[in-house]
């Protein structure tokens, strides 16, 4: 800095010259758009009214009528690795998220945290002028670093974003959301009870960040990713906006499907000639290898089926209205206040339509992580209140494909369009001059980057923070805006996912046979397909046998490009084997664990684990008479566990996966006084669908004072769910017998000892009791 000083230095202050040009911050480049992305999940390119879907969208339909809407853009078919690219501008193994952060795992492509080649948007913006902020959904942080002593390097203030509300992991309860604001845990600010639901709430945040940034700082321009729970289950929608599509899927998917693709021909997003592909496209041994991704035809389905399954659409559609809405109050404030000239909005999905439903849908969509089937009696129970606080549900797989017509699948399947092939819409009145037109370029979620960057007059720096970058895989869109024939400047990209791969390559594909999640392995035995997508835009048309030169030459492009983007090694475990790798960790592992009260939730990536094992809980306590409330509980009411003082006896419940009746053991009335209460689960086996089965044993001072068979899960309680708590019981309750948080009251607890080794329960109390002395 001192040698490009540029003024004078005396000895006197006086006598000397002032220079701040080394220390200025930079300013964006003059007449520099201001950036709104709204990132949505789980939504096929069918669903959406713009793009000649069912569910009204009133925000969108509105910004495509005076914008672009793209008929050809993709994504990597599941969160994280879509969401990386929008961080990044490069493909998602550069940026090590070939799956889901959750699934991380220590190899180059797959480790789960940004490599420092690979500078942020965020970052960039950021050092050149650029207000930054990010809202809702981020699916981009280790596991084990969401945690309140855990780092934060992955987290958004590090990546380039000055503040961040919203929630880290892949989904979030909208009623009881997991809330963080900037680099802490917060409690959300009202409970449904009070109309509270994320996606008001992220509206309501977003306004005040951008209201704050222009009575401060009104020249400089913004940037904001704004990313919705919806449309990822669990699917909470308000009421009256899910009764809003009442009966409007009562024909099936089936038909839905044959209403939809000529509304997205006559609408221009797929050409003349396009065909319907399969219902159940699969060949059938593959298909047997996931069974839990087959769709049952709406013929076959008894009456309460009907109804059930038309209800669950009804409740995602309800939910992606309401969320349009909350976009709606943005759009609104920014046409209201000047800006929305210069503002560029991108509309868009993450990855196909979401089947993780099982073939009969789900009240609780955590069983799919679980690998436990869906019942159908268990669901109807919920028919009237599907979207409330009460469900954590999804759609059957038969909406997923129904909601990507015309293509093949849905999302994790990166070798066929249901997964991939995603909407977007571009809306920037200072600088694109058509509206409502369509784009048929080929382009993807990579090309995000650079377009905002060609748009604001910045480039990816060579070398950023003293580290040589990867370059941009992506490429920009903007010579697209207003040139509507202009061809596609995007020549290849690859496809890799959950075992699933492809490749695009100047109008042909080239598809690999295989099932995500499936475990069968035996890649090299994979059968490739080849697909004209210029001519065949459904990929519904195998033509390998007619081109057996351009599948071989298309087959070698894969593997280059898999040599260059840490691609390989290609795994299609299935999700709990995934979810349960082991991973380094912050702390050193152990098998016993001590928690105190006045701590906020500690997240379950961090938090003991007790998936398929035994384990045993104490907790040293004070009684007064009026003791109650919850001593200790982890989970939610989809799944979780929890000791409490209900009516001056001692209870356990253990909410397997939201299946009622809960499993609960209750002790004689509790004495005041000191006591040693607690409860031990001895595992004795794995059930049918692997789940562990076994003996739970209530004790109050070291006596049995209830015992019974109990079954407890293997999998996690919810993919970013409930913490574990001491002293009461955050966000969802995990049981029924009490309202949240139920905080312990007329007492004190002195610690909760959790044991996951396989020494006896009386000698874990006794050590227990020891330790808790100590601290």
């Amino acid at each position: 800095m001192a040698e490009q000083f540029q003024g004078v230095i005396k000895l006197d202050v006086r006598d000397s010259k002032a220079d701040w040009t080394p220390y200025e911050l930079k300013r964006a480049p003059k007449g520099a758009p201001n950036i709104l992305v709204v990132l949505y999940d789980d939504t096929g390119q069918a669903a959406w009214s713009p793009f000649g879907g069912r569910i009204n969208m009133p925000t969108l339909q509105r910004l495509a009528d005076n914008g672009l809407l793209y008929s050809q853009w993709h994504t990597t078919a599941l969160c994280s690795p879509t969401r990386s690219t929008f961080l990044t501008g490069r493909n998602h193994h550069v940026n090590r998220s070939a799956c889901i952060t959750e699934a991380s795992n220590g190899f180059p492509g797959a480790a789960g945290r940004l490599p420092a080649e690979c500078a942020t948007i965020g970052q960039v913006l950021q050092e050149n002028g650029y207000s930054t902020f990010w809202l809702g959904k981020n699916h981009n942080v280790p596991e084990e670093d969401i945690a309140g002593g855990g780092s934060r390097s992955e987290w958004p203030l590090a990546k380039g974003f000055d503040r961040f509300y919203g929630f880290l992991g892949g989904e979030t309860n909208n009623w009881y959301p997991d809330l963080v604001e900037d680099n802490h845990f917060i409690d959300q600010p009202y409970g449904p009870e009070k109309g509270y639901h994320l996606s008001e709430d992220l509206a309501d945040q977003a306004l005040k960040m951008l209201r704050d940034q222009q009575a401060s700082n009104p020249s400089k321009p913004w940037y904001m990713w704004f990313c919705p729970g919806a449309n990822h289950a669990p699917h909470h929608s308000p009421k009256a906006y899910a009764d809003k599509y009442k009966g409007k899927f009562d024909d099936g998917y089936e038909a839905y499907r044959e209403w939809a693709l000529p509304r997205m021909i006559e609408k221009g997003i797929l050409p003349k000639g396009t065909k319907l592909t399969p219902l159940n496209p699969m060949p059938e041994d593959v298909q047997n290898s996931v069974p839990g991704d087959a769709v049952r035809p709406w013929n076959t389905l008894n009456a309460d089926e009907k109804k059930l399954f038309a209800r669950m659409a009804e409740v995602y559609a309800g939910f992606s209205e309401y969320t349009d809405a909350q976009v709606g109050r943005i759009v609104e404030y920014l046409e209201r206040s000047g800006q929305l000239d210069n503002t560029i909005i991108f509309y868009c999905s993450d990855n196909g339509a979401s089947g993780e439903g099982s073939p009969n849908g789900s009240v609780n969509e955590n069983k799919f992580f679980n690998g436990y089937p869906d019942e159908l009696a268990e669901n109807l129970k919920y028919l009237k209140t599907l979207g409330g606080p009460d469900t954590y549900n999804h759609y059957p797989t038969g909406w997923a494909v129904a909601f990507s017509t015309p293509y093949q699948m849905f999302k994790r399947y990166s070798q066929y369009c249901g997964g991939t092939c995603c909407p977007l819409v571009i809306h920037w009145p200072k600088g694109i001059q058509a509206k409502g037109e369509i784009r048929d370029q080929y382009h993807h979620c990579t090309d995000i980057v650079p377009t905002i960057l060609d748009v604001t007059g910045l480039e990816m720096p060579e070398t950023y923070r003293g580290v040589e970058q990867y370059p941009l895989n992506g490429v920009s869109m903007r010579y697209s805006f207003d040139q509507a024939n202009a061809p596609t400047q995007k020549k290849r990209q690859y496809y890799a996912m959950l075992g699933t791969r492809g490749i695009w390559e100047n109008g042909w594909k080239a598809s690999a046979m295989h099932a995500p999640l499936s475990g069968v392995g035996h890649f090299d035995k994979d059968q490739w397909e080849l697909y004209h997508v210029d001519e065949d835009r459904a990929e519904a048309d195998n033509v390998a046998a007619q081109h057996p030169e351009k599948l071989a030459a298309l087959v070698d492009a894969w593997f280059e490009e898999a040599e260059k983007n840490f691609v390989l090694p290609l795994d299609d475990r299935n999700a709990t084997e995934l979810l349960t790798i082991e991973r380094p960790q912050a702390e050193v592992p152990r098998t016993r664990y001590v928690y105190f009260p006045g701590t906020a939730p500690i997240p379950e990536g961090v938090a003991v684990n007790i998936r398929g094992r035994s384990y045993k809980v104490i907790a040293d306590v004070d009684l007064t008479d009026k003791a109650a409330g919850v001593i200790f509980a982890h989970g939610s009411r989809f799944g979780g566990h929890s000791l409490f003082i209900k009516d001056r006896k001692l209870c356990y419940v253990y909410n397997f996966l939201g299946i009622k009746p809960e499993q609960k053991f209750v002790s004689p009335e509790l004495p005041s006084g000191k006591h040693s209460l607690g409860v031990e689960f001895v595992r004795e086996s794995a059930g049918e669908n692997h789940e562990s089965v076994g003996k739970a044993r209530l004790y109050v001072d070291g006596q049995v004072v209830a015992e019974g068979p109990m079954r407890a899960q293997v999998g996690k309680f919810t993919l970013s769910g409930d913490g574990l708590c001491v002293g009461y019981d955050s966000g969802d309750n995990v049981s029924q017998e009490y309202k949240n948080p139920a905080r312990f009251t007329g007492g004190t607890i002195l610690g909760v000892g959790i044991d996951i080794s396989k020494e006896s329960y009386v000698d874990m109390d006794k050590e227990a009791a020891a330790a808790l002395a100590r601290d």
